[in-house]
């Protein structure tokens, strides 16, 4: 179909490629315009490493460092940078979530403490129906000052055993 395409369309989606960015797309989804768009700028890209370094151009900046750099690797063809690209960016975004989680669940303790429903807990766990960590705690710090009963008699409700 590409070939019956009137020769403005064909300039056009050129200088679309010419332009192409990550922008908001994951790194799939710019790999796949960048491979519907590169047929139509073949002259931009006459090598292997030509390919592989214009990809790197327009990826976004949460993993062009990374590419960059392993661009210089002899090996690294086209098909292994967009594994690699894709392998950086799930790592940088697992690592963004983790510590965005992280830093809430201090920032709900900070200000929520250990008092008053669960504080931290059910801001971290979105609202969950489980027990309270106020209670939870008071019930292990009851439960550990008692003296030890050993395996004798039934466990408190609500403790752990």
């Amino acid at each position: 179909m590409d070939h019956f395409l009137p020769a403005e369309t064909k300039a056009t989606r050129a200088a679309e490629f010419e332009s192409l960015k990550q922008g908001s797309m994951n790194v799939w989804e710019y790999h796949m315009e960048f491979v519907r768009l590169s047929k139509y700028a073949i002259h931009m890209l006459p090598t292997i490493e030509a390919r592989v370094r214009r990809f790197v151009q327009g990826l976004s900046t949460l993993v062009i460092y990374e590419s960059s750099t392993a661009t210089l690797n002899s090996d690294m063809n086209y098909g292994k940078m967009v594994a690699f690209a894709q392998t950086t960016e799930t790592r940088k975004l697992k690592n963004r979530m983790e510590r965005q989680s992280s830093s809430k669940a201090r920032s709900a303790c900070n200000f929520g403490g250990f008092s008053g429903g669960g504080g931290g807990r059910l801001a971290f766990r979105g609202g969950s129906s489980g027990p309270s960590q106020s209670f939870t705690q008071s019930s292990m710090s009851a439960q550990s000052s008692r003296p030890s009963q050993g395996n004798r008699g039934p466990p408190l409700a609500g403790s752990a055993r």
